[in-house]
């Protein structure tokens, strides 16, 4: 009796989870050295040795690659979109300190960092969003009178951008008020640098 019953759980879960809840982002962390024994030193070497982003050096960067396998189907004069399923590799870019601390700095170090990464990853999270948004606009998109399915790929195109651009203006105005004025980064930075 137990496993008729396991199986038809299992069974039921199957047919009730969407087909494309089945991927997941695979998340990397890289990190750069930087030098200093004290709060203030340590975050000077921040600002020498971050990943530059635009014309200046960042504290910290999440990035992605974002690739994906479509499946589109000529239907009745129509194009389909039948499926699409990506591959999202974020990378996390972290300072972290070249040698051993003393004990204080130390746990200062830690705090500071677990913020930071905290902070990153809600940076991953709306890269997620964002390809699952993605995701969702594209699995059935339909474009009449295109049997070559390539009108449908210039829509998909067209559409996707929107999304891209939303999610990056999102972010700005995340870092915005994460760094802005009494903002939980600004917070964070000032302790580390003035406890440190």
């Amino acid at each position: 009796m137990k496993p008729v019953v396991l199986f038809v759980l299992l069974a039921a879960s199957l047919l009730a989870s969407p087909a494309r809840a089945d991927w997941k982002p695979v998340e990397k962390v890289e990190t750069y050295a930087i030098s200093g024994q004290s709060g203030p030193e340590l975050y000077a070497s921040i600002g020498e040795a971050g990943p530059l982003l635009g014309k200046g050096r960042v504290i910290a960067h999440t990035n992605f690659k974002l690739t994906w396998t479509r499946d589109y189907k000529p239907q009745g004069g129509a194009c389909v979109l039948k499926s699409a399923r990506p591959k999202l590799i974020i990378t996390y870019t972290l300072p972290k300190p070249a040698a051993p601390l003393s004990p204080a700095v130390q746990k200062s170090w830690e705090i500071f960092a677990a913020g930071l990464a905290a902070h990153e990853k809600v940076h991953g999270a709306a890269i997620v969003e964002m390809v699952r948004k993605i995701e969702a606009i594209s699995v059935g998109m339909t474009v009449a009178d295109d049997p070559g399915c390539t009108k449908i790929r210039t829509e998909l195109t067209r559409q996707l951008a929107q999304i891209s651009l939303a999610q990056r203006q999102a972010s700005r105005d995340f870092d915005k008020v994460e760094f802005g004025p009494g903002g939980n980064l600004q917070k964070l930075v000032l302790a580390f640098v003035n406890g440190g």
